[in-house]
């Protein structure tokens, strides 16, 4: 859709003059108008070299200062995958990287970081040894997650995708998404 610069600078100023109260109001701790008080979990999503990344986080529980931080990693196109989390940092002979949720602040990780799929080894040429991969597409993780007290977090983010057909997107790594922890749990500040 084609506009002109004069409609997309009024589409621009709509957006944002919109969210500009729901940012105040979570940064602040309060839900937008129309929130149910047990409504939908906080959410961020971002997409960055091929993979869209949707954080949530559920199960707070006030009182312990705890609950599960989801993320799911949806690479964009078909027949791309992405690796393990129990891939080391610098990969397996220098190919691929760890798929990586971590926490900072007044957040911090109450268990290990898993995943609901299935890790699969494949061949790569060059590589000696095999690479541990999920299958092509969405990988959920879940981190159990415990706060401190209210104030900043931040969510760190890493992963690769790739294809047997089409090679690698560039590796992304501690992609921070800032969290602000207040008493009803974590809202994400900006994705």
């Amino acid at each position: 859709m084609n506009f002109s610069p004069h409609t997309r600078f009024r589409r621009t100023v709509r957006t944002a003059g919109a969210l500009l109260p729901v940012a105040v109001l979570v940064a602040c701790g309060g839900k937008p108008a129309g929130a149910a008080a047990d409504g939908p979990p906080p959410t961020a999503r971002f997409s960055e070299n091929g993979v869209t990344v949707t954080l949530s986080v559920s199960g707070w529980q006030a009182a312990k200062g705890t609950g599960t931080l989801t993320a799911v990693f949806a690479p964009e196109a078909a027949g791309f995958h992405l690796y393990s989390t129990a891939l080391p940092p610098t990969g397996v002979e220098g190919v691929g990287r760890p798929t990586a949720v971590t926490v900072t602040g007044t957040l911090a990780a109450d268990g290990p970081l898993t995943a609901a799929q299935t890790v699969r080894p494949i061949r790569v040429p060059g590589v000696d040894s095999p690479l541990p991969v999920y299958p092509d597409g969405p990988v959920t993780t879940t981190l159990p997650v415990r706060a401190s007290g209210s104030g900043d977090a931040t969510v760190l983010i890493g992963y690769a995708s790739c294809s047997v057909k089409d090679g690698c997107t560039i590796p992304v790594a501690d992609r921070p998404v800032r969290v602000r922890v207040i008493d009803k749990g974590p809202a994400f500040v900006t994705p």
